[in-house]
C-alpha cells in the first residue's frame, strides 16, 4: 500500500512541473486554436514522453547514455533552441486564414507529438533534475527498486498527462470566442514568445560558456 504512495508523488511533480507554461504550453495552447483539442492534447504528450524518457534513463542508472548527452549539452541545446526559432519564426509569418478547425489526423498528428518530443528532449539538464528528485524520494538509481521506480514514473507521466488535458480542453473550450483578427494576435504573441524563450535559452548558453572560461 505505501509503494502506492510513489504514484501520488509522481503524479503532483508531473503535473507542476508541466504546468509553467513555457514554449511547450504556448505550442499545445497555439495547436489546439488553429487545429483541435487532439492535435494541442498531442503535442503536451509528446513533452510528457521525453521526460518519462529521462526519469527512465535515470532510474534505471544508464550512465553511458546520460553521460553522453550531458556531455554533449551544448550542441543538444543548440539544436533545440534552433528548433525552437523555426517553430516561432513559422508562427509569426503564418498568412491569416479563415478560421476552419482542422481534424489534424493522422500524420499532422504525428507531428506534433515528433515535434514536441524533439523540442523537450534536447534538454539533457533533465537528467539532473530527476537525479535530484529521485533522491529525494527515496528511489536509487540502477534499478533496485525497479517496483517503486515504475510507480513513480508512471505518477510522473499521468500528472503530466493530466495538465496537457486540461489545458488543451480549457483552450478548446474558449476558442469559439475566437475570430481571425484575434486568431492572427494569438499567432503573433506566440511567435514573440516562442522567441523570448530562444533568447533566454542563448543567454543561458553564453552564460555558461563565460563561467566555464
Amino acid at each position: 500500500m505505501i509503494e502506492f504512495d510513489y504514484i501520488f508523488k509522481g503524479a503532483v511533480l508531473g503535473f507542476s512541473v508541466a504546468a509553467p507554461v513555457g514554449p511547450i504550453g504556448i505550442l499545445c495552447i497555439n495547436r489546439t486554436i488553429n487545429k483541435n483539442f487532439l492535435s494541442g492534447f498531442v503535442s503536451g504528450l509528446g513533452a510528457a514522453t521525453a521526460d518519462l524518457v529521462y526519469g527512465l534513463i535515470t532510474g534505471l542508472g544508464l550512465t553511458v547514455v546520460s553521460d553522453f548527452m550531458i556531455h554533449h549539452k551544448l550542441p543538444l541545446q543548440i539544436v533545440g533552441v534552433l528548433f525552437l526559432l523555426y517553430l516561432a519564426v513559422k508562427t509569426l509569418v503564418k498568412k491569416e486564414k479563415r478560421l476552419e478547425y482542422n481534424s489534424a489526423e493522422g500524420l499532422g498528428l504525428w507531428k506534433d507529438y515528433l515535434s514536441t518530443l524533439a523540442l523537450t528532449i534536447t534538454n539533457p539538464v533533465t537528467i539532473l533534475f530527476f537525479l535530484a528528485v529521485f533522491a529525494g524520494v527515496g528511489i536509487l538509481p540502477g534499478g533496485q527498486n525497479l517496483g517503486s521506480l515504475t510507480l513513480f514514473l508512471v505518477g510522473i507521466f499521468g500528472g503530466s498527462c493530466v495538465w496537457w488535458l486540461f489545458l488543451s480542453g480549457l483552450t478548446e473550450k474558449l476558442k469559439t470566442r475566437i475570430n481571425t483578427s484575434i486568431l492572427r494576435k494569438i499567432d503573433l504573441v506566440s511567435g514573440m514568445l516562442m522567441l523570448f524563450f530562444c533568447l533566454m535559452i542563448v543567454w543561458g548558453i553564453i552564460r555558461n560558456v563565460l563561467n566555464t572560461k
